[in-house]
């Protein structure tokens, strides 16, 4: 199996022309800045919902099927309201990558 993966992950990378996804519609640094920004939450929300993991549940009233329904959404809220205070930084370096890449491109 990790013979095929490394195999697949070679191949991608092999491309003569790597496409760039998500970026064809992006005309301006504003766009550019939500878009990145978007990527952060999904990343922080990948972060805040490993590090709460089972530990924050309360036993008085943690538990049952409306706590996971809705633990998911909520470490999402968490990841877009720290992604719009300045995140990680993560948002600055993506916007200004995604500006280059479409500068490149108009060439």
């Amino acid at each position: 199996m990790d013979d095929f993966l490394a195999s697949q992950v070679q191949g991608a990378f092999q491309t003569r022309e790597p496409s760039l996804p998500g970026t064809g519609g992006i005309t301006n640094a504003e766009q550019a800045r939500q878009v990145a920004e978007e990527f952060e939450a999904v990343f922080l929300a990948q972060l805040v919902e490993q590090m709460m993991g089972e530990s924050t549940q309360s036993e008085m009233f943690g538990g049952g099927a409306g706590e996971s329904a809705f633990r998911g959404m909520l470490n999402e809220e968490y990841a877009k309201v720290m992604a719009r205070a300045g995140g990680i930084g993560l948002a600055d370096d993506l916007a200004r990558e995604i500006l280059r890449l479409q500068e490149a491109g108009a060439r």
